[in-house]
C-alpha cells in the first residue's frame, strides 16, 4: 500500500507551505497517552478543523471516528492499520490514511519525535 496522497481539498493554500495562514488556534493542548502525544486544534475561516501535533517515542493506538489523513511534517513513524499484521514506515512528506470507525497503531522510535498534521475527512 502506497502512502496516501492528500486530496487538494485537504489543503488551504499551497500544499508545499510550511505554515497555515488565517486560522484560529485552540490555546489548550489536546494531551493524550500521558503526554506522549500533544496536539492543538486549528480551525480555518471556512470551519475546517485539523490538528497539528507531536508524538514522542511510544507505541500508541488511536481510534478514528471520521476518516483521517496523517501528514508527516518531520520525523519518522511506523503504522499498523486495524486488521493488518505488517508495519509500514512513513517519513517527512509522506502520509497515510485511516478509515472512519477504525483504529491504527503508531510507533515512534526512541530519540525520535513525529510531527504531524491530522486532516479530518
Amino acid at each position: 500500500m502506497r502512502p496516501a496522497k492528500l486530496p487538494r481539498h485537504f489543503f488551504h493554500g499551497n500544499p508545499a507551505m510550511s505554515s497555515f495562514d488565517q486560522v484560529r488556534v485552540n490555546k489548550k493542548a489536546n494531551v493524550y497517552f500521558d503526554g506522549r502525544c500533544v496536539s492543538h486544534t486549528i480551525t480555518f475561516e471556512d470551519g475546517v478543523k485539523k490538528s497539528v501535533g507531536v508524538i514522542l517515542p511510544a507505541t500508541l493506538t488511536f481510534n478514528t471516528g471520521a476518516p483521517e489523513i496523517m501528514e508527516t511534517v518531520a520525523g519518522r513513524c511506523q503504522v499498523r492499520q486495524a486488521g493488518e499484521t505488517e508495519w509500514k514506515s512513513y517519513g517527512e512528506g509522506e502520509s497515510f490514511a485511516a478509515p472512519a470507525n477504525s483504529s491504527f497503531e503508531i510507533r515512534v522510535a526512541e530519540g525520535e519525535a513525529y510531527h504531524y498534521v491530522c486532516h479530518f475527512g
